[in-house]
């Protein structure tokens, strides 16, 4: 489990720095400081990502993944809310909706590799 959710947690922060864009068009328009939101978040991402790869930084690692998912949960709650500001969004509202539960699985698995 921890095999991959590393590499994948860390790709994912990274991919806040290269299209930030597209992750600040999701942050809720009501929070301020949208890009700095995306950055923080990505490495955020990054660095628990990189944590859970070794047993000495695994659990507290596998909790800063819970609590930035937890973090970003805003943003899917706001696309599925309003799924109309999100049309460049394959899949529509569907895909938007289908994010909610993926966020839990994604708890889980963060969860997961911690141990």
């Amino acid at each position: 489990m921890r095999r991959l959710f590393g590499p994948f947690f860390v790709v994912a922060g990274i991919l806040h720095f290269v299209i930030p864009g597209v992750y600040e068009s999701i942050v809720p328009e009501y929070l301020p400081a949208r890009r700095t939101l995306v950055y923080a978040s990505g490495v955020a991402e990054i660095i628990g990502g990189a944590g859970v790869l070794h047993p000495r930084t695994r659990r507290l690692a596998s909790w800063l993944n819970i609590a930035t998912l937890i973090g970003v949960a805003p943003a899917n709650v706001e696309m599925a809310l309003n799924p109309e500001r999100y049309e460049q969004i394959p899949g529509g509202r569907p895909a938007l909706i289908a994010r909610l539960p993926l966020q839990l699985l994604l708890i889980a698995w963060a969860r997961a590799a911690g141990r």
